[in-house]
């Protein structure tokens, strides 16, 4: 019988301390996390979390993620979701062909590098799904580059307010500013972490990953008062267990209900599963 696992992260706020000053308030990103660990819990998977602000650390993001590796075999299933702001560092190993820049998820005490995720993938075993929902800017590919739109006047455009501050905790997605100071000041660490991993090669993942994201690669995700703008719409798509479709059919039906400036994307990598997409999602 397939084993199902679940972690769940979700952050309102970051430490400052690790980020400049920065706190990266956001309104709806735990109650994210927590709507998911409840779907996932009915779904009969086994919950790791939600892991809440505080608790979502790099370490024990990644050492959950570990276990979680250590316990799946051929046929289980992960589902890991994640809803925060999105970030970006410079790109050592050269993984990244486009804009040269490596992804991250900002969490409370540093910045989880695309790299290092993808290690972690990379330790499943042959035959395991990876289901991941991702709730942040630029997520689209697990993320490939931050947009242009990210302007203040594009910005000012888009949530038609003049108050920066209302701004940043409309959208998941660090400001360029501080992704500029907290690089220059960790910038050890962070080339550190680059440079102890060879780059990332989807295809020698052994186990199957499909993601949907938030948005495009160039574009940004909306945060809410009880949900982001995504993970509302998946909700209300789902509606409660009784959405019949298939992976790539949910897909399709948020889609459907989401602005044009906000299309979430159906992206997978690793090992070639083409009865992942087919199955119906919370699926054992």
């Amino acid at each position: 019988m397939s084993i199902g696992l679940s972690v769940h992260i979700g952050l309102n706020q970051v430490d400052p301390a690790a980020y400049d000053g920065w706190s990266g308030e956001l309104g709806a990103c735990e109650q994210d996390a927590v709507d998911m660990a409840g779907l996932a819990d009915a779904a009969g998977f086994d919950v790791t979390g939600p892991l809440l602000s505080p608790a979502a650390t790099a370490e024990t993001v990644t050492a959950t993620l570990e276990a979680a590796a250590g316990r799946l075999a051929e046929g289980d299933i992960l589902f890991l979701t994640y809803s925060g702001h999105g970030g970006q560092v410079p790109d050592l190993n050269h993984d990244e062909t486009g804009d040269r820049l490596d992804e991250t998820w900002v969490l409370y005490d540093r910045q989880l590098v695309d790299d290092e995720l993808f290690e972690v993938f990379g330790k499943f075993a042959k035959g395991v799904r990876i289901w991941l929902l991702s709730d942040s800017c630029h997520s689209g590919t697990v993320a490939r580059r931050l947009p242009e739109m990210l302007s203040p006047q594009e910005l000012d455009r888009r949530f038609s307010t003049a108050d920066p501050q209302e701004v940043g905790r409309r959208i998941r997605a660090m400001p360029q500013s501080v992704q500029a100071a907290v690089y220059r000041r960790d910038r050890d660490a962070y080339d550190r972490i680059q440079n102890t991993r060879t780059a990332k090669d989807l295809a020698k993942i052994d186990a199957s990953v499909l993601e949907i994201s938030g948005c495009q690669d160039n574009q940004t995700s909306a945060d809410g008062i009880v949900n982001g703008l995504f993970t509302g719409t998946l909700l209300e798509v789902w509606r409660g267990g009784a959405f019949a479709g298939s992976y790539r059919g949910l897909h399709r039906e948020i889609v459907k209900r989401m602005p044009p400036d906000q299309t979430p994307n159906l992206f997978q990598a690793g090992a070639l599963n083409s009865a992942f997409a087919r199955q119906r999602p919370f699926t054992i």
